[in-house]
């Protein structure tokens, strides 16, 4: 069967000679962009969930010497929009289908599983100019082939580390489903998006064949109050609401964090948007450090009001000369 040739150094908008920095910059960059979690309607995550598997896709071979060699040596004879037909033995070693949560994530495409799915495709061995060893064909055989799946994990699991137990579902070839539990570290400054490798957990080709391995693919679920920064995936952001006196005057006001509850004070004139810094109380990092926090101001309106707040708030309006829509009034006079 022949599947479409993929150029994923086009995927990355990166050069067929870029450095290994080059290329991981350029993934960071695009995985940012597109990450689906920070789409803000369905349509763009749609969109973005489709690009950001297929700028993981390229990441996975170019950010691999061993696979973009390989690679390499393919996109010499072949070029984009061509089709290729992979030699005998190669492409998925098995019909198994994980779940984990909501679901089956999805996985690698046509062109990828028929060049290194199962490890048995024709980058699994050596290769001559004509035709393929019998042993490679053998070695496709006895080789299960790798598998994907989504690991959603809340922010305060993606903050703490630790172990975390997943269940996940396998359908062998007969259509049978085995469920199997798996106890995973997760290891310190794992973001939305990442993959984690779980050696020998991948599928088998149901002839007592050595398993390939498991990708866990990190998924944040929505939390009701924090919100990562495309920016930077380190900080978080916080809106924090304030009632006009608060605002006005200033105010201590307690402000939630992942380590617990801490006080600060918003300062006398607070604009709705300004933003403060907590510094450190942001997403642990590889190397030990934090991110930070940012505490975003809302203003709001009390809900409910006494007759004698009412009066006040009469008597403001009267003694009050701010108004915050002059720029409207001076833009309509320099249009005339």
């Amino acid at each position: 069967m022949s599947v479409r040739y993929r150029d994923y150094y086009e995927v990355l908008g990166v050069p067929r000679d870029a450095t290994e920095k080059a290329i991981r910059d350029a993934y960071r960059k695009l995985a940012r962009q597109y990450h689906p979690d920070l789409q803000d309607t369905p349509s763009k995550k749609k969109v973005a969930e489709e690009k950001f598997k297929e700028i993981n896709e390229a990441h996975e071979v170019l950010g691999d010497p061993e696979k973009r060699k390989k690679y390499d040596h393919l996109g010499s004879r072949w070029k984009d929009g061509m089709d290729f037909t992979p030699p005998p033995g190669s492409g998925h070693a098995g019909s198994w289908t994980w779940t984990e949560g909501e679901g089956f994530s999805g996985g690698f495409s046509d062109f990828f599983e028929a060049l290194f799915g199962g490890r048995g495709g024709p980058f699994s061995g050596r290769q001559s100019s004509s035709d393929w060893d019998l042993d490679e064909q053998v070695g496709a055989r006895n080789q299960g082939a790798d598998l994907e799946a989504e690991l959603e994990l809340s922010l305060e699991e993606l903050a703490q580390g630790g172990t975390r137990r997943v269940t996940l579902t396998a359908r062998d070839a007969a259509g049978h489903l085995r469920p199997k539990q798996l106890d995973v570290a997760l290891p310190k400054g794992v973001r939305p998006g990442d993959r984690m490798r779980l050696k020998g957990q991948g599928a088998t080709n149901g002839r007592a064949a050595r398993p390939g391995d498991l990708y866990l693919k990190i998924r944040l679920r929505p939390h009701p109050f924090y919100t990562l920064l495309a920016e930077s995936v380190d900080d978080l952001q916080i809106d924090l609401p304030l009632l006009p006196w608060e605002a006005v005057l200033g105010a201590q006001v307690t402000v939630p964090t992942l380590d617990g509850p801490v006080s600060m004070r918003s300062p006398p004139g607070s604009q709705a948007g300004q933003r403060l810094r907590l510094r450190g109380k942001g997403l642990p990092r590889r190397d030990g450090a934090r991110g930070d926090q940012y505490v975003q101001f809302v203003l709001v309106a009390p809900e409910s009001v006494s007759p004698r707040e009412r009066e006040l708030y009469k008597e403001l309006a009267r003694l009050s000369t701010e108004d915050p829509r002059r720029a409207f009034s001076k833009a309509k006079s320099a249009g005339r």
